[in-house]
């Protein structure tokens, strides 16, 4: 899979089906080359001027499903940062 074409941008979805953010970058495990967690912005008018700091951290595990959008399992479970 090619990362970058395949998942930055994708929508991520709460349990809920809400909206929480969309990828902008992805942790990848440097000895494995697997991905260990989601990078999510959050967006709004600071993310578009390059400023926003309301990043979250989604673990791989957390993630339910990938395809058009990615679903994650239940709610919470990610750092902001």
């Amino acid at each position: 899979m090619r990362i970058k074409e395949e998942i930055f941008g994708k929508e991520v979805l709460n349990a809920s089906a809400d909206v929480i953010g969309r990828v902008k970058d992805v942790e990848v495990n440097p000895d494995t080359n697997e991905m260990e967690a989601f990078v999510v912005s959050k967006g709004g008018v600071a993310e578009s001027l390059g400023f926003s700091n309301n990043d979250l951290i989604i673990p791989i595990e957390r993630v339910k499903q990938i395809g058009d959008k990615i679903l994650l399992e239940d709610e919470g479970g990610y750092t902001i940062i």
